[in-house]
């Protein structure tokens, strides 16, 4: 990383924003320079952000933004453009977990596909935006919203937001070959639980006291300030390429990538090749669909 005035100028578009940890997080882009385009359905807070980060001149806007459809994020991207020329950084981090526990719940189709829309399709449909986006820019940076939930699974409490986290954090890792093909870094950030109204959240539609709130009550917390901090990291240090950036009560840690098994290795010379050429692929994918976007 480099000094504080490195983001100067930059601008930021963020999900899910208008509070917890997206607002904490375009409160710390915003004191570094930078423009910010909120999305979000929470429009009164959104719209709240906006006006206090415009108190002391054009800094933001807002657009109401239902980040599961691709009409929606197509508008909050050509919006950045709009109003301040371009798009450098994205923070994808709208998500929700009430609900989660319903293992023995009603068999409720919009119910059970919720969670997987907003936390997991949406981030798929932003992130294939955003790099159109960035890429115009020459390139840029993409940190998603996963959570410790996302890295370990050992109870059923919170399987659907467990799937969605685990999903996140597997996609983000899968776009490493962005960095060549168009200059986009892909990262994610894990925090393990942090006080957000998204917390609140977990109970359950029943008068009972759910047992998982019971444990997160006596779970430690992470600060708030070291999650921000990790998406900092993440934005910043352009040597982060596909990380996965974990949020703890002690600090801010690197999860590494489990290893293939042995039994699996593909002969290097292959892997090679397949690089090369997926490369040259992608590229020649990426200039028609800037073209399709560009007339959009």
């Amino acid at each position: 990383m480099t000094n504080d005035n490195k983001l100067q100028g930059k601008v930021a578009v963020l999900t899910g924003a208008s509070r917890g940890i997206g607002k904490e997080v375009a409160d710390a882009l915003v004191s570094k320079g930078c423009k910010v385009v909120i999305g979000d359905i929470l429009d009164k807070d959104g719209e709240s952000v906006i006006a206090s980060y415009n108190a002391e001149g054009n800094r933001a806007v807002y657009l109401h933004t239902d980040v599961t459809k691709y009409s929606d994020n197509v508008a909050l991207f050509k919006l950045a453009e709009k109003e301040f020329g371009g798009v450098d950084i994205v923070v994808l981090n709208a998500g929700i977990i009430g609900g989660a526990n319903n293992l023995f719940g009603d068999f409720d189709d919009e119910r059970d596909s919720k969670m997987m829309d907003i936390n997991v399709t949406s981030v798929i449909k932003g992130t294939k935006v955003a790099t159109l986006a960035l890429a115009k820019r020459g390139g840029g940076v993409i940190v998603n919203t996963a959570s410790i939930a996302g890295l370990f699974a050992n109870i059923p409490h919170v399987a659907p937001y467990t799937a969605s986290k685990h999903a996140v954090v597997g996609y983000t890792r899968s776009l490493d070959l962005l960095k060549v093909v168009c200059g986009v870094r892909c990262n994610a950030v894990c925090p393990y639980w942090v006080e957000t109204k998204l917390l609140h959240n977990l109970h359950r539609d029943t008068q009972d006291i759910d047992p998982i709130e019971k444990l997160v009550a006596n779970s430690p917390r992470t600060k708030m300030e070291t999650v921000v901090e990790a998406f900092m990291l993440a934005i910043e240090d352009e040597t982060r390429v596909g990380q996965t950036l974990v949020a703890l009560p002690d600090g801010i840690q690197v999860h590494e990538r489990p290893q293939s098994y042995p039994s699996c290795k593909v002969p290097d010379e292959f892997i090679q090749t397949f690089i090369q050429e997926s490369i040259v692929d992608y590229k020649n994918q990426l200039a028609v669909a800037l073209e399709r976007y560009e007339s959009m």
